[in-house]
């Protein structure tokens, strides 16, 4: 395929993340409205399907927020490249914002200047990941800046493993209403500091689904909270909870969390 055919399926794969939720997170909302009991949450609930439902018929995003580009590249070590990658990723982003269209998000971070295009030092921001064979992936992740905003992260002792749990059902408490709950939680543990939120980051990109036993514990601790939809309130504060791991060093014990929130979107296009 030449580059602009590669743009071209990355404009599509940019619109269809924006316009429609993967089918995992959409069954997570389903099931979140049929277990919660607070009224003024399942109402907020509704409307959600609600907006999930038109943004399909009438093709326009899910959310105003169109968020921050975020690419993740699984590139074959067998692989060939025909083309520049990083420069199709960021041409399809140029013409995603006209197109889809999405708002422009990019600024410089403190003259506050604003790209139009949502490009800049630094945007799209890529992340490559060596893999067997000769694929490349590339999976589209738009990151709004209400859950973004609400991430933590900290350096525990060795010794304070029992802390994990606390550390992320306190960031989540923090949070409250202001990541549009109800959320996707994204937690990493171990590696270093950046790798760490790295783990917390790609963890969101996981599936809604089955959970092992310390994603269930938290879980069931951040729905003991009461945030509820919106933060009004009710059974139901995370969607679902994915955990990744990476081994550390002896002296440390990074944790992080990265929240989603309901709207947790997502788009891959495979080459």
């Amino acid at each position: 395929m030449d580059f602009d055919g590669v743009v071209e399926k990355l404009v599509e794969t940019i619109r269809r993340a924006q316009l429609s939720l993967p089918d995992d997170v959409k069954a997570a909302i389903v099931r979140a409205h049929a277990a919660e009991s607070h009224e003024p949450a399942k109402m907020c609930l509704e409307a959600i399907l609600r907006n999930i439902e038109l943004a399909e018929q009438m093709g326009v995003p899910i959310c105003q927020d169109t968020g921050l580009p975020i690419f993740f590249v699984e590139l074959g070590r067998e692989r060939v490249l025909e083309i520049d990658v990083e420069r199709a990723i960021v041409e399809a982003v140029r013409r995603a914002t006209l197109d889809v269209p999405l708002r422009p998000n990019t600024v410089h971070p403190l003259t506050r200047e604003n790209a139009r295009d949502n490009t800049g030092t630094g945007m799209p921001e890529i992340k490559y990941h060596l893999t067997e064979g000769d694929g490349l992936r590339i999976t589209y992740m738009p990151k709004g800046a209400g859950s973004e905003n609400m991430s933590c992260a900290t350096m525990l002792k060795p010794s304070e493993v029992d802390n994990v749990e606390r550390f992320v059902v306190e960031c989540v408490h923090r949070a409250g209403g202001l990541p549009c709950p109800p959320v996707v939680v994204g937690v990493g543990v171990g590696g270093s500091f950046d790798g760490c939120a790295l783990l917390a980051k790609r963890a969101l990109l996981e599936p809604i689904g089955t959970m092992d036993e310390l994603e269930h514990s938290l879980y069931r601790k951040i729905n003991a909270l009461g945030i509820g939809a919106m933060g009004l309130g009710g059974d139901i504060t995370a969607l679902g909870v994915r955990v990744m791991y990476a081994h550390c060093h002896t002296a440390s014990l990074p944790v992080a969390v990265n929240i989603g929130c309901w709207a947790n979107r997502r788009g891959t296009l495979e080459l």
